[in-house]
């Protein structure tokens, strides 16, 4: 009989959960007390976005991400919908647009503006009109542009495509009636080829979105379904939900045989939903409990025991919500692998959550920052409707190597698409790899577009380096508005230290280019 290691090697074993202090942390949000599974919080690296309560109708807060601290009782909301809003979700490809459902059976598309709120917003850039029932859950697709899902009571998905220059779209492109309930929850593969579906029929149904095909069907009849998640490139599907001892109760299923899990397991025998969040990167897996304070979070591997479980992270203020950042807002220089925003409804409080890996050095770690998901679409809504499947595009996180803005029209220089570690270049006493060297038409478009930008008027680049207009605000005349200024200049100078960042990086690439035409003239 082999022997088998007690613990494996991992570099994400130590990984820990850290809240951040109370100045970090975003008070006084009314945060909303419906009793609808969903996550009620959106995020990305410029807002934070939170359903709220409100008379009349639903709302939800748009906050900068920087603007932490008591929020004011008088700040704007988005208020257009004629019912509580159940769930809303930001713009993958741009950071500046949201969607958002609500029991009056409408889906709205909203422009947030890049200047801050200072009234209300009622009039939403676009409105979907196709379910008969309240809108309960809301997807965008994960690389074609401007496609997002939606479900309803009416037990219908509907496809809508958003790149129409209607403000009123009411025929979606594609409606799946593969559901006999109320569906829970739908999770995308990496490349937004197949759909996957929880019911409240205890289903989970694999679907293939662009035909309206169900390919597989689970109806394993000791685990209720609430919540299913695609694990990335995996092959894998996880699930939360309760036995039929009403214990909560996790189980991983292969994408390509439904019928029997390949794990199933019981937590604990609490009351609250399961949110399953998954780090593609990392392979990590976060189980939130809504309800209590803990986060349980898991290591994937392609064989078994397929999950390994690594700590748990526990508070006593339990959370009635949660939003994740995207990787590209992470702080790398932190060793922040994933970043929760937590709600705390007791307390009226949003609370972040880093999970980082202990390093000691302040280097970046490009081990644990493998090439993630960027802002940029791979696809056209028009070419994954005609069939294309495309993977998501991949940027680095690493300080200064590729551009993660999700705005393509501000103007910024785009770094070379290689970033090379001078330090390792001058190790090797300047010579660079033959596989690491660009070739000389790209050093030339690298050099063009550092003049382009360098045209712009100084004003102009101050204005558009990071989205905010900073003279369409007039000056500040209370308290409030001249601390709501200095968040964004903190933002402003932020961006500038990253674009002066990105220059000393190809200035170092373009000596390195030249002592190599000097020291080989015959190399080209």
């Amino acid at each position: 009989m082999s022997w088998h290691p007690q613990y494996r090697s991992s570099k994400f074993r130590h990984v820990y959960g850290k809240a951040a202090s109370k100045e970090k942390c975003y008070d006084c949000v009314p945060i909303t007390r419906n009793v609808h599974d969903n996550h009620f919080c959106a995020v990305n690296p410029h807002f934070i976005a939170v359903v709220t309560e409100c008379a009349g109708g639903g709302a939800f807060l748009v906050i900068p991400i920087h603007q932490t601290g008591k929020l004011d009782p008088h700040y704007p909301k988005i208020c257009g919908h004629k019912g509580n809003v159940l769930d809303i979700k930001w713009n993958p490809f741009n950071d500046f647009v949201i969607a958002s459902c609500s029991e009056d059976a409408t889906v709205k598309i909203w422009d947030i503006p890049k200047h801050l709120l200072t009234r209300n917003i009622t009039s939403p850039k676009k409105e979907l009109l196709g379910h008969v029932r309240r809108v309960g859950l809301i997807e965008w697709h994960p690389t074609a542009n401007n496609i997002l899902f939606s479900s309803g009571y009416d037990y219908k998905i509907m496809i809508w495509n958003l790149d129409t220059k209607e403000a009123v779209i009411s025929n979606p492109v594609k409606i799946l009636d593969a559901h006999k309930d109320v569906v829970l929850s739908m999770s995308f593969n990496t490349d937004g080829s197949l759909l996957a579906t929880a019911c409240r029929d205890r289903k989970i149904r694999l679907i293939d979105p662009r035909a309206g095909t169900v390919l597989q069907v689970a109806s394993y009849k000791s685990h209720r379904v609430n919540k299913v998640l695609f694990l990335g490139n995996m092959k894998k599907l996880f699930s939360t939900g309760t036995s039929r001892w009403n214990n909560r109760q996790i189980a991983l299923w292969d994408q390509n045989d439904l019928s029997v899990p390949l794990l199933e397991e019981d937590l604990d025998g609490s009351s609250g939903l399961l949110f399953p969040f998954y780090d593609s990167d990392t392979h990590m897996l976060y189980v939130v409990g809504k309800g209590d304070g803990n986060i349980r979070y898991y290591e994937v591997s392609p064989e078994k025991p397929y999950l390994n479980y690594l700590m748990e992270y526990r508070s006593h203020l339990p959370q009635k919500g949660i939003g994740m950042m995207p990787k590209r807002g992470l702080e790398v220089s932190a060793c922040e692998i994933f970043r929760f925003y937590k709600l705390i409804p007791t307390k009226s409080l949003i609370e972040p959550i880093s999970m980082i890996v202990p390093r000691r050095s302040e280097s970046y770690q490009e081990d644990i920052y493998p090439l993630t998901i960027g802002a940029q679409p791979a696809l056209t809504a028009q070419e994954w409707l005609n069939g294309v499947n495309k993977g998501p595009l991949l940027v680095s996180l690493r300080p200064g190597s590729g551009a993660v803005n999700s705005l393509p029209q501000f103007l910024e220089p785009e770094p070379l698409t290689k970033t090379t570690d001078v330090s390792q270049h001058q190790g090797r006493g300047g010579r660079m790899l033959q596989e690491d060297m660009k070739k000389p038409s790209e050093i030339e478009d690298s050099r063009k577009q550092l003049k382009a930008v360098e045209k712009l008027p100084k004003n102009e680049q101050m204005r558009l380096s990071n989205g905010f207009d900073i003279f369409e605000c007039p000056p500040p005349k209370t308290e409030n508005e001249l601390l709501q200024m200095f968040y964004r200049q903190q933002e402003e100078i932020r961006r500038l230290r990253e674009l002066v960042n990105q220059r000393d990086v190809q200035i170092k690439q373009l000596e390195l280019e030249l002592r190599n035409l000097c020291t080989d003239p015959g190399g080209y």
